[in-house]
Order: structure tokens, then sequence, then C-alpha cells
């Protein structure tokens, strides 16, 4: 599980075979640079979001097959055209991450789950969709499990930093799931962990254990060390999960993450994973 940045995205490591890792680097220098772009630095909401619309235009060149348009894009669009045309890459899914990432910029609050879906399918899932582009895994019982880790690797994402987006000004727990289960956007500012906050987050962290374990059964279907990496990944989601339930659902004190004594337990878990999996159907990711 990355740590840093485009979290949840697995970053060519040394489980993928070496012909995939020039592409998965390729495809995560687009998405970091697109996504840091969104959220980092000083820049305005209207620089943010004409910076973005230069990424729009560059995968317009490739699609076209024209060379770069913007001579400071070059080193990540030279090398992404050359892997978009090598493996037959699609091109929908790195525009839809624009999308999502465009949508940062101005929007902040999201008023039900389904809303929600809607920006994971668009931020998560075709990181995932590209990825089984280049397994050459793409039938749409693989794309909808994958769709359903992705998600859930947002989501989780979106749980255990609850209050790294309230300093960015951004909620991303539903305002349905808020006004549910009795809790305010002053408790969030708060970091009131009560028994309100808890049955809310105990409620959101089991939705994205459910979606998880819809899309686990993929991990199973992909051959050797891409098996591998992908069962370790929902290991480590899940294993995260568990930090959150660990703390009492308090993720205003310390955020929850994988540490060093987690991944003896991670490659134990992936290497028994069919034990461990529970079968659900895949639901609930549709957008």
């Amino acid at each position: 599980m990355p740590v840093d940045h485009y979290e949840n995205f697995p970053v060519a490591s040394i489980l993928l075979p070496a012909r995939l890792r020039e592409p998965v680097e390729a495809i995560y220098a687009f998405a970091r640079s697109a996504d840091d772009i969104a959220d980092e630095g000083e820049a305005s909401a209207e620089e943010r979001l004409a910076a973005l619309n230069g990424y729009r235009v560059e995968l317009d060149a490739i699609e076209g097959g024209h060379p770069v348009v913007d001579p400071a894009l070059a080193p990540i669009f030279r090398r992404l055209a050359d892997n978009v045309r090598r493996f037959a890459l699609p091109l929908q899914p790195m525009r839809d991450l624009l999308d999502a990432f465009s949508q940062d910029v101005v929007k902040t609050r999201y008023a039900t789950f389904v809303e929600l879906l809607d920006y994971c399918g668009r931020s998560a899932n075709p990181v995932g969709r590209l990825l089984l582009h280049l397994y050459e895994r793409t039938e749409p019982d693989a794309l909808s499990r994958s769709d359903a880790i992705c998600t859930s690797l947002q989501l989780i994402n979106f749980w255990q930093d609850v209050a790294v987006d309230w300093g960015k000004g951004r909620v991303y727990l539903p305002a349905e799931d808020l006004a549910r289960f009795g809790v305010s956007e002053a408790d969030i500012a708060a970091g009131r962990c009560d028994d309100r906050w808890r049955a809310l987050l105990g409620f959101e962290v089991e939705r994205a254990r459910e979606m998880m374990h819809a899309g686990a059964p993929l991990a199973t279907l992909l051959p050797g060390r891409i098996g591998l990496e992908l069962r370790l990944i929902v290991c480590g989601g899940l294993r995260i999960l568990e930090r959150i339930e660990a703390v009492d659902h308090d993720v205003f004190q310390q955020r929850p993450t994988l540490g060093r004594g987690d991944w003896l337990r991670l490659l134990w878990r992936a290497l028994a994973f069919q034990s461990s999996i529970r079968p659900t159907p895949v639901k609930g990711t549709e957008t």
C-alpha cells in the first residue's frame, strides 16, 4: 500500500513483472502529477483547473497521434504516449481521473453515498481498469470486482483521513450519514469521538469492508506475482480498517496506518487468502 500522494495506487512494486513496471510508472506519474495540481501548492482554483485542462489537451494529442503540445509537460506525456501505444491503453480512464481531480478543486461536500460513489468511480476505479488492461483481463466480472476494490480503497483512505481532509476544507462523509447518526461538522472540527461518531464511522468501515470482500475474488483469478500483489493490497486495505477499529474509531488523535509489524501478517494473510475472504456479490459500486 502506498503511503504518499496518490494513495492506494500500487506503484510498480517488485512483485510486478519487469515488462509492466514502465507502463505502471508512466500512469502513476500522470496521475500523481495531476493530483498534485488539484491539491498541492498555493495556486488559485482557476489556475488549477486551467492546468488540468492542459492535461486534457495532451491526452487529445495522444489520441490524435500528435506530438506534445506544452514542452513543459513533455517528460510526462511522451512517456505516457509511448506506453499508450505499446499496450493499447484506453484514454477514457485517464480523462475520468482528470474529471475527479477537477471536481476536488471546486467540490468539498457530498450529500449522499451515491454521490460519493460517483466520485470514486472517476477518482479510483480508473486506476484498476488501466492495470487490468495491462494484465489483459478486461472481462466484465474482472472490471466490476476491480471497481469494488478500488472504491473500497478510496473509502478507506477517506475514513482514515477525516482529520487531514478537514484541514483541507473537505468532508467526504456523506451529509445524509452525518444526519443519520447525529454528527455535525462542528463535531468533526472539534475532533469529538463520542458514541455518535463511533457509530457513524463503524457503519462506514463495515460498508468499505463489504465492498472489499466483494472485489477480493479478483485477486485469486490473476496469476503469479500480479495476483499476490493484489492480495497484499486487499489485505492491506482490510488491515487499515482493523486499525481504525483498534483505536475505537478515533481517527482524530492518530491516523491509522500500516506499520512495519503489519507486513508479515499481511504476507501470511495473502498466502492464505481464499480462506480469509468471505464470498460477497459485487454491488454498490455503480456510478
